[in-house]
């Protein structure tokens, strides 16, 4: 084992966070320490830690709810604690849920990328304890896909929502316990922050350099291989292709019922795109767009995930769909309940839409963001952990 979670170190040798103090742990299925202990477990057989109640994310804190699908708050039955959902009807958590808490405790394994809801959950939650005057506690985890690239646009002012709570690149290249940081100090939030940083991690490293097992933080997220796609093919979401829920492959998969999978993979294997490579495919999703429908399409294959850069490679996707099915491609309307289209909500900015519909090329589309990224990355050394 390289590495050692935040959770893992918080109970080896920061129990004064949370000694003698009543904890709230936000969390879910991924809450676990290296060997698999649930956070649940892990934290009532610590000495003098009251575990008094639990936080569930989108999914869950059992991690079983559909994409976007509303979650109700209940009682755990293993261990009689409330479970607050975080993803129902508030997304922040309610005064009356923190009454009586100290602190609380954050432990999601989130997957690097802007969209990702877990990082607009950590944002609110942090907002909720500056404002009740609780502590908060972060264990950190490593980023799946490294903390040495950032990708895409930054989001823009007036574009926010639980998809995009603030100015990030779609990938930022920070751990969470980094992005809490900033998120207090650079975004003022204010709160009482501790992060608890992982042991052993290096930001070139993968989610497979860690020796660490993965445990899928949604239903669509089963392999540290989906995570490092899901910048680029989660752009799917706003259009009217299938990104693959439904199906074995999850964001590896993109099609529809009126595409030719060949055709679409020479275009674009064509184009050499650095470290990926694409595989005509039929699939039938079971669930989600063109459920029980026989899809043609493509599978994106990682042939090198230094060199891949998904957020262009799934651009390049959707200007190539969008090129040969004139008649048949479309974007899909607006989510959240906010007027815009999703694709917008996505990338952060209306501009990659309009630069798609205008003709300019995906090559110069990434070339315009170039600015923003440098800025960001330089505003965000700051809150670094990990050199």
């Amino acid at each position: 084992m390289s590495v050692l979670p935040g959770i893992d170190v918080l109970l080896r040798e920061r129990l004064d966070l949370i000694a003698d103090r009543r904890v709230g742990l936000i969390s879910n299925a991924s809450g676990v320490t290296h060997n698999l202990s649930s956070d649940v477990d892990a934290l009532r057989r610590a000495p003098n830690v009251q575990l008094a109640a639990l936080f569930g994310p989108e999914h869950g804190f059992d991690t079983l709810a559909a994409d976007a699908t509303p979650v109700e708050s209940s009682v755990d039955p293993r261990t009689g604690l409330p479970v607050y959902s975080l993803y129902g009807d508030a997304r922040k958590p309610a005064t009356e849920t923190l009454a009586g808490l100290d602190v609380l405790v954050f432990d999601i394994q989130s997957v690097g990328v802007r969209f990702y809801t877990y990082v607009t959950t950590l944002l609110y939650a942090m907002q909720a304890a500056a404002g009740q005057g609780l502590a908060f506690v972060v264990c950190d985890r490593p980023n799946p896909i490294g903390g040495e690239i950032v990708e895409g646009p930054v989001l823009e002012r007036g574009l926010e929502s639980f998809v995009g709570p603030g100015p990030l690149p779609i990938r930022y290249g920070m751990t969470v316990g980094e992005l809490a940081r900033l998120y207090n100090e650079a975004w003022g939030v204010g709160c009482d922050l501790t992060v608890v940083p992982c042991a052993g991690w290096r930001r070139a490293m993968c989610f497979d350099d860690t020796g660490l097992p993965w445990v899928p933080p949604s239903p669509a997220m089963p392999w540290p291989s989906t995570a490092l796609v899901y910048p680029g093919t989660c752009l799917i979401e706003g259009t009217n292709l299938s990104e693959g829920r439904g199906t074995a492959l999850p964001f590896h998969h993109i099609g529809a019922p009126w595409i030719d999978g060949w055709e679409v993979a020479r275009a674009l294997n064509r184009l050499d795109l650095p470290g990926v490579r694409f595989r005509p495919v039929s699939f039938q999703p079971a669930a989600d767009k063109w459920a029980g429908q026989r899809c043609g399409g493509v599978q994106l294959h990682v042939t090198d995930r230094r060199a891949f850069r998904p957020v262009t490679a799934g651009l390049h996707v959707v200007a190539t769909v969008r090129s040969l099915y004139p008649g048949k491609f479309a974007w899909r309307e607006g989510i959240e309940n906010l007027d815009h289209v999703t694709i917008d909500l996505l990338t952060g900015t209306g501009k990659v839409r309009r630069a798609l519909e205008s003709g300019v090329s995906v090559v110069d589309l990434v070339a315009s963001w170039a600015d923003g990224l440098d800025q960001f990355v330089r505003a965000s050394r700051a809150y670094l952990l990990y050199r």
